[in-house]
């Protein structure tokens, strides 16, 4: 009877617990804790996500993330711009009768069986591919398939475009877009980005950008990651038709920071063609004013010719780069850099091996006493993690700049305006070394302490894990985004 009634008691108190709770919603989480413990019914529920790591890092970062001293006021972004239009490439590839066979790489797509094969390979690995599809009748056929698709949907793109839209975001920044402007596209920019007459066309470059979602399958094949892969028939974009109006343009808007990409829409082109482009491309940037930093946008790669020349030709010009896991170890492989005979990542990018990468362009083709280069800063990003590597005394606030660029990655995957810590989770390794050829550091990850800083030789490196978002709403975009974000919390000494 006594047990009976005591476990009517606690009930009843736990019940009148329940009604203070939906009373007085208001009430500090911590009086309510402390009455629920007092009754000695056990531990009270722990608010969701807030004591979690995940929760615990996202707190980390918003302490951390501090505008620098010194901010951008105008910036100027080209040259390539398209049209996304975005859709399920499951079922694209489906409403064009094509079903998944063996799943092979093409460097350029020629076919729809090119296009099979190539998006069934980089599904199957859960990697991000971009190519040019040579055909023009073919692509157009297959363009207006996926855009008149019920489920398409229509959004800016190309990374010049995109990182510009990402900056007009801030109302303080003027920003000015210098790309292939199509009708459509122009309807679908912020009004806060500005478009020089020269740069509108009349007709839209289109770019398909197939999706596929972590765990979806078509047929015996399954995707290990959400992720995507874009292909187009971009003769502007692919010619850099706009470098010459985007360089004119500087004159006049003058910017504190300038913004280039679109130098990998170039592989469609002869080798004739790449390396005269290349040689205006380093003039142009040349012609910028000393004192105005230039960030370098890389994207997916096969021509490891024209990375290469890219490597020794661009980098050197410019002050920054920004780049993906599939580019860096592209790079390596086309300028026989450190780690080159890796074939393809294994899963998460191993830290220590990244890091040797970064660290090689820096000591090589960086900026140094002994060497005619700007390049002092650049951005690394994976779905696990970020790292920043910039040469010491050009750069400030990179601690709140690199984790910027991780927190907009969890919440723009997940089209959140903050990070909603039950939709992300933590993917980075729970332990690294900071170097595989050297002997590195071992760090073991903190979320409450979730930037991890380490020097090499007059390089500083600064790495913070990614909130993984679990249901992606979408992934175009999102190294433009990360970019963009950690430019926008940098700040650069007048000196550089």
């Amino acid at each position: 009877m006594a047990l009976w009634r005591g476990s009517a008691y606690a009930g009843f108190l736990a019940l009148a617990v329940g009604c203070v709770f939906l009373l007085e919603p208001q009430l500090p989480g911590s009086a309510l804790r402390s009455l629920w413990s007092s009754l000695q019914l056990g531990p009270a529920p722990a608010p969701p996500g807030a004591g979690s790591p995940e929760g615990r890092l996202a707190a980390a970062w918003d302490a951390l993330i501090v505008r620098p001293a010194r901010r951008w006021r105008r910036v100027a972004v080209g040259v390539n711009a398209c049209v996304d239009v975005v859709l399920s490439g499951v079922k694209l590839l489906q409403a064009l009768g094509l079903s998944p066979g063996n799943g092979k790489d093409h460097s350029e797509l020629h076919s729809r069986n090119d296009l099979e094969e190539a998006f069934v390979h980089f599904m199957g690995k859960g990697a991000a591919a971009e190519r040019f599809f040579s055909d023009k009748e073919t692509f157009h056929d297959i363009a207006q398939v996926a855009s008149e698709f019920p489920e398409a949907q229509h959004y800016v793109g190309g990374n010049a475009a995109l990182i510009g839209q990402k900056f007009a975001a801030n109302s303080d920044l003027k920003v000015l877009l210098c790309g292939p402007v199509g009708p459509k596209l122009h309807e679908l920019l912020d009004d806060n980005v500005f478009v020089p007459p020269e740069s509108l066309q009349e007709v839209d470059e289109f770019h398909l950008i197939l999706e596929y979602q972590a765990g979806e399958e078509w047929d015996q094949l399954k995707a290990p990651h959400a992720n995507r892969f874009i292909f187009s028939h971009d003769l502007s974009n692919g010619a850099m038709n706009m470098l010459e109006v985007f360089v004119s343009s500087l004159e006049e808007f003058q910017p504190d920071l300038v913004v280039l990409s679109g130098l990998h829409m170039m592989e469609g082109q002869s080798k004739e063609f790449q390396r005269k482009r290349l040689l205006e491309v380093v003039t142009s940037i040349s012609d910028i004013p000393t004192g105005v930093p230039v960030h370098l946008e890389l994207a997916s790669m096969t021509n490891k010719e024209l990375m290469s020349s890219i490597v020794h030709q661009v980098f050197p010009a410019v002050t920054s780069l920004g780049l993906n896991e599939q580019e860096l170890l592209f790079l390596s492989q086309s300028a026989s850099g450190p780690h080159s005979s890796l074939s393809s990542w294994n899963g998460v990018p191993d830290v220590g091996v990244v890091s040797d990468i970064l660290f090689w362009i820096l000591k090589e083709h960086g900026k140094s006493e002994s060497r005619a280069s700007d390049l002092s800063r650049i951005h690394f990003h994976t779905l696990a993690y970020h790292i920043l590597a910039t040469v010491d005394g050009h750069w400030a606030n990179q601690l709140a700049a690199v984790a910027a660029g991780a927190r907009v990655a969890g919440t723009q995957a997940c089209a959140t305006e903050t990070i909603d810590t039950r939709r992300v989770s933590l993917k980075a390794p729970h332990e690294f070394t900071t170097s595989r050829l050297e002997a590195g550091s071992r760090v073991v990850l903190n979320p409450n302490e979730p930037v991890v800083e380490w020097h090499r030789e007059g390089v500083s490196f600064h790495f913070t894990p990614v909130l993984v978002c679990k249901d992606p709403v979408r992934t175009v975009g999102l190294g433009d985004a990360i970019s963009a974000e950690g430019l926008f919390y940098s700040e650069v000494h007048p000196h550089s």
